[in-house]
């Protein structure tokens, strides 16, 4: 009642965005369909009383610009964040996390045009830490890159429904993905940091313990990975880096990131001998270094891999910060995700992940 009542009183000065007029008879959701502001599932009509709820979530103005969303390099404010969140069906606690979240894929090194307009089947993958995930109940345990938790589900939506309709990337035009994969809808998780020992990722890339804040990585998935018998950290790094190679192609290298997501019982092996992130990632990134002869394009007639100059040469199918490692998961079963970046990863310095902290204001 107190957003109808504002809606009512103020809501011309408090909203900006144009209002779409639509016969009684009509269905508001059947509206959103044919005006193409879905990414293939019903949204939340996104009626004044709705945005103006989902904007108490955030003190920022409505009517601030948050940046210009490829491909047609609109102004997104602030209001237009709050309505595709309703559309996603986000809470109004969400928004400083989707704020963050939209921040991060607009800094330059994202290549958020890049990630829409590729042929490959990369999207924006995120990764939250720190209190807020707690607070407004994500999910970092069992079924975590599922289904079935609401902020996982539509934070992650709400970003891409934001470059649908604000950006103007539509599949088939600007999105050129070849196949494209269900991780384009939302990949959005948290991270497992339950482990006072666990250096959590958003400390790792230079946030204070405690911090809350998001990471985007450029990437899809997620592909199985299966070892229900390694017992030594040794042995399961290895086992690893058999998964590991054969991302995208095994003959391609130095080609993509990764990000590899360890569950619980996974992660025990390591923690039992004292491997720390640092380690995991160091010794997951050797593990892959294999001999240029096994790699060279056309052999036994396989046409993809390197030139036949490098067969001497000991070949890293990553660069040195090509490896991330999230924990997440649930309790029971010796299986863990890979999830691949974007093949143009190749250009590291151009194409990086990048983090970001959540404010409250």
């Amino acid at each position: 009642m107190a957003e109808r009542l504002e809606a009512k009183h103020s809501g011309k000065t408090l909203l900006a965005a144009r209002k779409i007029e639509y016969p009684e008879t009509a269905d508001p959701a059947e509206v959103c369909y044919e005006r193409g502001w879905t990414d293939g599932l019903p949204v939340t009509p996104p009626t004044d009383e709705r945005v103006i709820a989902m904007l108490k979530g955030t003190k920022r103005r409505p009517h601030e610009i948050v940046g210009k969303i490829p491909p047609f390099l609109a102004d997104c404010t602030v209001e237009k964040v709050a309505i595709n969140a309703v559309m996603a069906g986000c809470k109004p606690e969400y928004m400083p996390v989707l704020l963050a979240a939209l921040e991060a894929a607009l800094e330059p090194v994202f290549t958020l045009h890049g990630v829409l307009a590729t042929t490959y089947f990369s999207g924006p993958i995120i990764i939250v830490n720190g209190p807020v995930a707690k607070r407004i109940g994500m999910n970092s345990g069992i079924n975590v890159l599922g289904q079935g938790n609401r902020a996982n589900a539509t934070i992650g939506r709400a970003l891409n429904l934001i470059v649908l309709n604000v950006g103007g990337g539509r599949p088939g035009e600007a999105d050129r993905s070849t196949l494209g994969a269900p991780s384009k809808y939302t990949l959005c998780f948290a991270e497992d940091e339950s482990d006072p020992e666990w250096e959590p990722l958003s400390v790792a890339r230079g946030f204070p313990r405690g911090t809350s804040a998001v990471t985007l990585f450029q990437g899809h998935g997620p592909e199985a990975f299966v070892d229900q018998k390694s017992r030594t950290p040794e042995g399961l790094t290895r086992s690893f880096a058999l998964s590991l190679n054969k991302m995208g192609h095994d003959r391609l290298t130095q080609s993509a990131r990764a990000i590899v997501v360890l569950s619980p019982e996974h992660y025990a092996i390591y923690r039992e001998s004292g491997w720390d992130r640092r380690r995991i990632e160091r010794a997951l990134y050797e593990a892959t270094i294999r001999p240029g002869s096994e790699l060279i394009a056309g052999k036994d007639g396989v046409g993809e891999g390197i030139p036949a100059s490098r067969a001497g040469e000991m070949v890293p199918k990553f660069h040195e910060d090509g490896l991330m490692v999230v924990r997440a998961g649930g309790k029971a079963g010796l299986f863990s995700a890979i999830l691949p970046g974007w093949l143009a990863g190749r250009n590291r310095l151009e194409l990086q992940p990048v983090s970001k902290q959540i404010r409250d204001n």
